[in-house]
């Protein structure tokens, strides 16, 4: 059985209120999805779910007239694109939103048109960090206006984490996302021990150029990223998303060609 996973992020062309071309049918993710199983059936496709990259405020969802998160107009748009995502492919959807609700939202429309075996991977943790800069800036995914304390959560509290992950599961989600991952340990772990279901952490952009950066300037050697990384899985990652798959992937890719026939 393969183990390959990919998890595609998109740059649309254009951007709206709605974030149209999350949800549109020959949106960026919706063609790479399909491109992707063409070349590679077996490859195992997780999409994220979210509007931030294609609203034009940069927020996660719909906003009324003073610039407020409407949560539960954003759930139906969550829900489409999911099942955008789905129709196009995708073998499993990760909603990154935050918004509550979400996970159900999605669960009930898989369901009803016909992909009730479809997991969902919920961004259940998902704190207002201020490591997915690097991310944020190739993404031109930043709030215009404000920022996104008011439903990604407070770093101090680890409490509101694990009420935010029950609630997940509760809803139909099959594994958790813990985001970033290097502060948060004690995160994963604590949920570890509490809940029984996979959980993944997201090694984000400003962690991996924080570490590159130091590797590239000599001041600590290549090893810290094997040692970062089997950090998660001590602390109990069954998955782990990080930009450091690209480094071994060349590796291994490396490793064959020079292999004599």
């Amino acid at each position: 059985m393969r183990t390959e996973s990919c998890q595609p992020f998109g740059i649309p062309a254009h951007k709206d209120a709605c974030g149209s071309q999350a949800y549109a049918p020959e949106g960026i993710i919706q063609k790479a999805v399909r491109a992707i199983k063409a070349y590679d059936p077996e490859l195992y496709v997780i999409t994220d779910v979210c509007m931030c990259e294609y609203t034009d405020h940069g927020h996660c969802g719909i906003l009324d007239e003073e610039g407020v998160v409407l949560n539960d107009t954003t759930l139906t748009y969550l829900a489409k694109i999911a099942l955008s995502h789905v129709e196009a492919g995708a073998d499993m959807v990760a909603p990154s939103d935050m918004m509550d609700g979400r996970v159900e939202a999605i669960r009930l429309v898989l369901d009803e048109n016909g992909f009730a075996d479809v997991p969902i991977m919920s961004y259940a943790a998902k704190y207002a960090s201020q490591f997915y800069g690097p991310f944020r800036d190739a993404a031109h995914s930043a709030p215009s206006f404000s920022d996104r304390k008011s439903y990604q959560m407070d770093p101090a509290n680890g409490k509101e984490a694990l009420r935010e992950i029950e609630a997940d599961i509760q809803e139909g989600a099959d594994a958790i996302i813990i985001k970033p991952a290097m502060c948060y340990l004690d995160i994963l772990q604590a949920a570890k021990e509490r809940f029984d279901v996979p959980f993944c952490v997201y090694n984000v952009s400003g962690e991996y150029s924080m570490l590159m950066q130091a590797i590239l300037n000599g001041w600590i050697k290549e090893d810290v990223i094997e040692e970062t990384l089997v950090s998660f899985k001590r602390a109990g990652a069954s998955m782990i998303i990080t930009y450091f798959a690209l480094m071994e992937g060349k590796r291994q890719y490396a490793q064959k060609q020079s292999r004599p026939l």
